[in-house]
């Protein structure tokens, strides 16, 4: 009879990040700002990472450097019941490919939330009406890296399109880690200001101009902000001052984590999100709650 093999053991991290949604009474945690790559890119990432290069502007050791298949095992051991793959599209060409890839991964792994992307390119209009229609779930733009503005026009139809169809659009377009002639809060304030239905995500609170893409929140119906990265002691201090007013914009917030790419334990955000002390309804609808009204639950 054969032997059968061995459960490998729990991540080390796993405890942290279980107990604290167990004791909110969740059933896990709904993280909206996770990657998954083709190989050939992730690798290209990493190199970026260790290289402490221009984007980065420091030393960024990634702790959840494992394959796609332990990272997926490390997330349900997490008890993550959801998450995004964000690809992001660094230049003209590529976001066919990374979309393409992303689709497939998706059909593979039920927690997934089907994602895209796209630039500022003449075809973009009509492969991101096709994804919208193919039943894509999230979309991800990354100015920094991609290095485009917001509003070029060859865009115009793209937000139309994800207005129309209520698609949320996870966008980093704050200035961290380093900013760049792309960055900040002017560009998708111009775009909001022709396209007021567009749901957005503003990835990492916008950070470090987190006044402004609050006010962002505020104003606008469907804007939402992910937490990714900002309450932890690595990524620096969030304004104290504006603490108060996410208890408005309970609803607003959505838990994000950037994993794999951190360089601390995945418990680190969820406990920064803890030292707010804005009670445990508000950390059940950001961990939980916000995520499954803008997406639904998992299969």
């Amino acid at each position: 009879m054969r032997a059968e093999r061995a459960s490998k053991p729990p991540h080390p991290d796993t405890p942290a990040v279980r107990d604290f949604w167990e004791q909110l009474g969740l059933p896990g945690l709904f993280d909206v700002h996770v990657h998954f790559l083709p190989e050939n890119i992730q690798r290209a990432v990493y190199a970026v990472f260790d290289a402490a290069g221009p984007k980065i502007g420091r030393d960024w050791p990634i702790r959840y450097r494992v394959s796609h298949e332990e990272r997926v095992e490390v997330l349900r051991g997490f008890g993550v019941r959801r998450f995004s793959t964000l690809p992001y599209a660094h230049k003209p060409g590529v976001a066919g490919y990374l979309n393409d890839w992303s689709r497939d991964f998706a059909a593979g792994v039920p927690e997934v939330l089907r994602s895209a992307t796209f630039y500022p390119e003449p075809e973009a209009p009509s492969y991101v009406a096709e994804l919208v229609a193919d039943g894509v779930e999230v979309v991800k733009v990354h100015v920094q890296v991609g290095e485009f503005h917001l509003d070029d026009p060859l865009l115009d139809a793209v937000w139309g399109t994800l207005e129309d169809a209520g698609t949320p659009v996870v966008i980093h377009a704050g200035s961290g880690p380093v900013g760049n002639a792309f960055t900040g809060p002017d560009p998708l304030r111009r775009v909001l200001e022709r396209f007021p239905r567009l749901c957005v995500v503003v990835a990492h609170m916008g950070a470090p101009e987190c006044a402004e893409f609050l006010e962002m929140a505020e104003t606008y119906e469907r804007v939402h902000l992910d937490t990714t990265m900002v309450f932890t002691e690595f990524f620096g201090q969030y304004p104290a001052e504006l603490v108060p007013r996410l208890r408005d914009a309970q609803h607003k917030v959505l838990l994000g984590s950037d994993f794999p790419t951190i360089p601390y334990p995945y418990a680190e955000q969820l406990e920064g999100l803890a030292r707010l002390d804005l009670g445990d309804d508000w950390l059940r609808d950001v961990c939980w709650h916000n995520g499954v009204r803008l997406f639904g639950a998992a299969p």
